[in-house]
């Protein structure tokens, strides 16, 4: 798709997104390149800000210096101050703790802002970090105690200590009382504490007064999956992405929803654009080729599964999913042989097991079967016994 819009020479608008994401996902492979052609032609067509950032990406990935600095300084030019911490990272780099310390202070300072936590595990900043224009910059008190106890309770949460999180809490509230920040701190605390529903009513305000808050609709969409309504996150996800923001993975987690709403359509639709942009991913691959056996097009959900084997012929549970397909559709030849397959890899697995079993009893190997059914119920599955009683006592 990406290569039709390149020789259309037609690269405006949703087209220049796309061009984005998959210069991004080039680069993310090492093929830097092939980002920095796909993002030259996007420029002649149309000059935008996130365009020349993403190409100064893949140059500095390169370590190509000059043509960074040239391109981080375009984007800061077209998007107010967008490439600023990039240029911070191209001249720590380079070793020039100076121009690095004063580059990132316009990043802190503008709308693209880092937070410290991402400035200080950026291994960019290692070459300068003992440099005395680092340890001076650092005097400064660049963060504001929002900001420390925001990032405070973020920590906490990311290492499940949700009492922690709780208690930070408690003493944040003290301090900013009913501001936002004080409001999303919560919300993240009941997503953590599984209290989905207070944390979607929270969400759900902030999002009203500050609705292109990309923060907030993240997780917005996540509280409103664990309350168990996939229509309303799916509605999240599309603004997330009517608002281009630069995360394939919004189509897969959009088309997961869609798929438990039943729109198998417009799962599959997205899940073919994230294969536009990630053609070798595995769980793209398998989501969208179990969507197509779920609906019944057998053919369709193999030629998935089948790229995927060829991609990750050692992957225990790439045999799994064609051998389920070919259970589904009662092919059961074939799927015992990829059941079989699986477990030579992963011997361990009680389902497959079972139905291995299962597909050689509609083969005619009963005996078979039943071994196939006892190490199912030796490795915990209780299904198993139904088929033992059913098949293996006489």
């Amino acid at each position: 798709m990406i290569g039709a819009f390149l020789l259309s020479g037609i690269i405006t608008g949703q087209a220049a997104f796309d061009c984005l994401l998959k210069a991004k996902a080039l680069s993310e492979e090492g093929k830097n390149d092939q980002a920095i052609s796909i993002l030259s032609s996007a420029l002649e067509i149309s000059k935008e800000g996130r365009l020349f950032a993403e190409r100064a990406n893949a140059e500095l990935n390169l370590g190509n210096y000059k043509e960074a600095i040239s391109d981080y300084t375009s984007a800061s030019r077209f998007d107010n101050l967008s490439g600023e911490y990039g240029l911070a990272r191209t001249y720590a780099l380079m070793g020039d703790a100076a121009n690095s310390t004063l580059h990132l202070e316009k990043n802190i300072k503008s709308a693209f802002r880092k937070s410290e936590k991402e400035i200080m595990l950026d291994p960019a900043f290692g070459k300068i970090e003992n440099k005395p224009e680092w340890r001076t910059f650092w005097k400064t008190d660049w963060y504001t105690g929002a900001d420390k106890g925001i990032a405070e309770i973020e920590y906490y949460i990311s290492g499940g200590k949700t009492n922690d999180a709780l208690t930070a809490l408690a003493e944040f509230d003290k301090n900013y009382q009913g501001s936002a920040v004080v409001e999303y701190a919560g919300a993240l605390v009941n997503l953590s504490a599984g209290k989905y529903p207070d944390a979607v009513k929270t969400l759900t305000s902030l999002s009203e007064s500050d609705p292109l808050n990309e923060k907030y609709l993240r997780v917005l969409a996540k509280a409103q999956e664990g309350t168990g309504n996939p229509a309303g996150a799916s509605a999240t996800y599309s603004k997330l992405i009517e608002m281009e923001v630069p995360d394939a993975g919004l189509f897969v987690q959009r088309a997961e929803c869609y798929m438990k709403t039943g729109e198998t359509e417009k799962a599959l639709a997205d899940l073919s654009r994230y294969l536009g942009i990630y053609p070798d991913s595995k769980s793209a691959l398998s989501l969208a080729g179990r969507m197509e056996s779920a609906a019944g097009n057998n053919l369709e959900a193999i030629t998935y599964f089948n790229k995927n084997l060829l991609l990750h012929p050692n992957d225990p549970e790439c045999y799994i999913d064609r051998a389920n397909s070919y259970l589904l559709s009662k092919s059961w030849d074939y799927a015992a042989k990829d059941y079989s397959m699986s477990l030579d890899l992963a011997p361990g697995n009680p389902e497959t097991w079972l139905k291995k079993g299962i597909a050689l009893v509609n083969c005619g190997k009963t005996e078979d079967a039943c071994h196939d059914f006892r190490q199912a119920l030796s490795l915990g599955s209780k299904r198993a016994t139904e088929y033992i009683s059913r098949y293996c006592i006489k």
